[in-house]
């Protein structure tokens, strides 16, 4: 099993995102980025922690590669807000890769290069790529929330503007 890490704006649109690839065994959503010691949800809305919203992966590399997911992450946000995400605003919403080693550092690298090679966006790629910091997962409410709170998440996923936004960027779906 090996790690990665990835903040994309509300944390409950990051982990449903990958708990449906094949070869992802967990994740978990949490904080990362700040500089107090086991922030709390209401801490880290705040802005005041330096934290991200971010989502652990636990993947089986023999069924998903690390460059596949960061494939999926980066047509998954907006690579050109700083400090938001959708609706969500504020630098705990901001999206990053964070690499748990240099392997999975040149390949975010790479990634990213890829991206700005590959889109001509109206404005500069600013996605943070930095080395992890302590990563504390998030209240038990907040994991699995697409599927504990469907309903609410859905509500929320829609309401937010993160689809349309990835299509006008992106393109949509097929």
């Amino acid at each position: 099993m090996e790690r990665a890490i990835f903040a994309g704006g509300c944390f409950w649109c990051v982990e449903y995102l990958f708990d449906g690839v094949e070869g992802v065994e967990q994740t978990v959503s949490g904080y990362i980025g700040g500089h107090k010691v086991d922030p709390t949800y209401e801490e880290v809305c705040s802005g005041t922690t330096g934290h991200t919203e971010a989502v652990e992966v636990m993947f089986d590399p023999a069924k998903v590669s690390y460059e596949e997911l960061l494939r999926i992450f980066w047509q998954n946000i907006d690579p050109t807000t700083p400090n938001r995400q959708f609706c969500d605003v504020g630098t705990q919403y901001r999206a990053g890769i964070f690499y748990l080693d240099q392997h999975q550092q040149e390949l975010a690298e790479a990634s990213r290069q890829q991206v700005v090679d590959s889109k001509n966006f109206p404005h500069e790629v600013v996605t943070e790529i930095t080395p992890a910091s302590h990563f504390y997962p998030a209240e038990d409410y907040h994991q699995n929330f697409h599927k504990t709170n469907s309903d609410h998440y859905k509500a929320y996923h829609y309401g937010s503007g993160r689809q349309r936004r990835l299509d006008e960027l992106w393109g949509p779906k097929k």
